[in-house]
C-alpha cells in the first residue's frame, strides 16, 4: 500500500499463517501460533502483513485473503515485483508491533518504532528472544534444516546416525543419555510422540509436509520441547530444547520409514 498519511501502511514484507505453513518462531502448532497473535484458528488461516504506517510505527495487518499473500510471496521469492495492497474487507485484525524480526525499514518514514499501547490498544507483538536456546529458537533450527537439507545431510555422511530399531544393543556404559538403538533419551522421547501422533493426531500444524522433489516430501513434526526434520526417502533430524544448538540425527533402520509414511498421511499440505 502506498503511504500518504499515517493511516496508511508501507507494507515490507509478508507470511502466511495457515494451517499448512505458518512462521515455527511463533508456536508448536497452528492454533497455538494464532492464539499468540490473538487470533481464531480459522480453517483457511491468514496472511500477514508486516509494515509501517507514515508516523513509523510497525503493524501487523491479518487478512482473511491468503491467496493474495501466497501470489505476494512467490512473486517476491522469483524477484519481481508484486503489489501486496489488501481490500480493507479482508482486514481481520490490526496488531501493534511485529512478532516476527523484520529486516528492512520504509524510506521515507521516520525508524521503525512500536505504537503505544494507548495508539494499539494492547502490549506491542516483538519477536521472541532468540539469543538464548529455547522452543523458539530449536524450531527456527529446525526450520532452517528443513530449507538447508542437502547440505546438513552431506554434512552427515552415510553413516553416522543412528537407527530406531528397538532391539539394536544400547550403549548404556558409555552414554548413559543414550536408549536402546543408540538413541539419546530425548530423542527417543520424541520418536515415542510421534508414534503417539500416529494414534492420536494432534493439533492441526504439528505435522506439515512439503513436496521435496518426485514422490518426496520434507515432513515438520514438533512437540513440546523437540522438533523433527525428515526426509520421508531418507533419514530425520531432531533438535531438543534441553540440547542446546545440537542436531541429533536419526537413522532410518526398519522403523522410521513406516512412522514417516504414517506421519504424512496425517500432514497438512501447503499444496
Amino acid at each position: 500500500m502506498a503511504a500518504t498519511d499515517d493511516d496508511a501502511l508501507y507494507v515490507l514484507t509478508a507470511a502466511m499463517l495457515t494451517p499448512a505453513q505458518f512462521p515455527g518462531v511463533l508456536a508448536d502448532d497452528y492454533p497455538a501460533a494464532c492464539a499468540e497473535l490473538g487470533l481464531a484458528p480459522a480453517d483457511e488461516g491468514y496472511g500477514l502483513v508486516f509494515g509501517q504506517d507514515g508516523a513509523g510505527a510497525r503493524w501487523t495487518v491479518a487478512i482473511s485473503d491468503t491467496a493474495l499473500v501466497a501470489c505476494a510471496l512467490a512473486a517476491w521469492d522469483c524477484g519481481l515485483e508484486y503489489d501486496l495492497s489488501p481490500d480493507d474487507r479482508y482486514v481481520v485484525a490490526a496488531l501493534p508491533g511485529w512478532p516476527l524480526p523484520v529486516a528492512v525499514a520504509a524510506p521515507g518514514v521516520p525508524d521503525p518504532h512500536d505504537p503505544s499501547e494507548e495508539e494499539g490498544g494492547m502490549p506491542a507483538l516483538s519477536p521472541p528472544d532468540t539469543e538464548t536456546w529455547g522452543p523458539a529458537q530449536r524450531r527456527l533450527g529446525a526450520d532452517e534444516i528443513a530449507l538447508q537439507w542437502r547440505v546438513w545431510r552431506e554434512q552427515l555422511g552415510d553413516d553416522a546416525a543412528p537407527d530406531t530399531d528397538p532391539d539394536t544393543e544400547a550403549e548404556t556404559d558409555a552414554a548413559p543419555a543414550k536408549s536402546p538403538g543408540g538413541l539419546h533419551k530425548g530423542v527417543r522421547r520424541a520418536l515415542d510422540a510421534c508414534e503417539e501422533y500416529v494414534r492420536t493426531p494432534p493439533p492441526a500444524g504439528r505435522i506439515r509436509s512439503a513436496p521435496a522433489g518426485e514422490g518426496v516430501r520434507t515432513l515438520r513434526v514438533d512437540g513440546p520441547d523437540w522438533s523433527m526434520v525428515a526426509r520421508t526417502d531418507d533419514i530425520a533430524f531432531v533438535l531438543l530444547d534441553e540440547e542446546p544448538g545440537e542436531v541429533l540425527p536419526v537413522g532410518r533402520g526398519s522403523a522410521l520409514p513406516g512412522l514417516l509414511e504414517a506421519l504424512d498421511k496425517l500432514a497438512v499440505r501447503p499444496d
